[in-house]
């Protein structure tokens, strides 16, 4: 990446909370002016969130870390639970990168109202004889 870029890697599990989600980004983020955090000025945040759909869900299907990553695409930053005021920070220059597995196994399904947001990357399984053919192909390339 160019070096106005930096990577901030964060990964999901069942235990992952809003609150452990929203301090850890936190710290990363520097006042720029009243009201509004980023990276270093100049500078851009790429945050890569690995396993985004593991968050355990809640009673009525809510996945708090996932709607707090939503509030921040949707409203551009969240809110400062730390003050009294319970003030609005707004979040600029970051790009947001996720990745998941498909839905089963502890996987819950992502809300359409996340999804709206992203573009999607997928691919289809592939059977070992295909599996078997690309690894083949790149192995006598090489050798």
């Amino acid at each position: 990446m160019p070096e106005e870029y930096t990577m901030i890697p964060i990964t999901f599990s069942a235990q992952t909370s809003a609150n452990q989600t929203q301090d850890g980004l936190d710290e990363k983020f520097e006042k720029r002016r009243k009201g509004i955090f980023g990276p270093p000025t100049g500078k851009k945040y790429v945050i890569f969130i690995d396993d985004l759909n593991m968050p355990k869900r809640e009673v009525y299907f809510a996945q708090p870390p996932i709607e707090l990553i939503r509030q921040w695409m949707d409203h551009k930053g969240w809110y400062n639970r730390d003050s009294k005021e319970k003030e609005f920070k707004k979040i600029e220059d970051i790009i947001l990168v996720s990745a998941m597995g498909p839905p089963g196994g502890g996987r819950a399904p992502v809300t359409p109202r996340l999804q709206r947001h992203y573009n999607f990357l997928t691919y289809t399984d592939l059977d070992s004889q295909s599996i078997s053919m690309i690894f083949n192909k790149i192995l006598n390339r090489f050798f």
